[in-house]
């Protein structure tokens, strides 16, 4: 079964549309979530999903701990996720690929950087 699927998650709908219809266009399925934990129950759920795009900084369970419970379950710690983050301040990269993020896009997004990424990774 391909795992070709891009889970989006992110606080803000805003976010979730351009990145659904950027990435849509560009022939990828989409699935999205507005909460950390929300994303781990689909994560959980949809065995299709190869790759996550996560927002670090969201309310309640914020992306570096979605991050850390990913990483810290067997099942689901082979998918890639991309920290998607308006941080783009000096060391946040390197903050977010310390917290288990395999790659890191700052927003706004350089939609060819992500599907580079994207591509790299599924």
């Amino acid at each position: 079964m391909a795992k070709d699927k891009i889970l989006i998650v992110d606080d803000d709908n805003r976010n979730i549309f351009a990145l659904s219809a950027v990435l849509k266009a560009r022939k990828y399925r989409c699935v999205s979530a507005t909460s950390g934990e929300e994303g781990l129950a689909l994560l959980k759920q949809d065995k299709e999903i190869g790759i996550v795009l996560m927002d670090m900084m969201m309310p309640g369970m914020d992306g570096y701990q979605a991050i850390a419970e990913i990483n810290a379950d067997e099942e689901l710690k082979a998918v890639p996720v991309i920290a998607v983050t308006a941080q783009a301040m000096l060391g946040d990269r390197e903050r977010c690929l310390e917290a288990g993020a395999t790659g890191y896009v700052s927003k706004p997004i350089n939609v060819d950087t992500l599907t580079a990424l994207i591509t790299k990774y599924i």
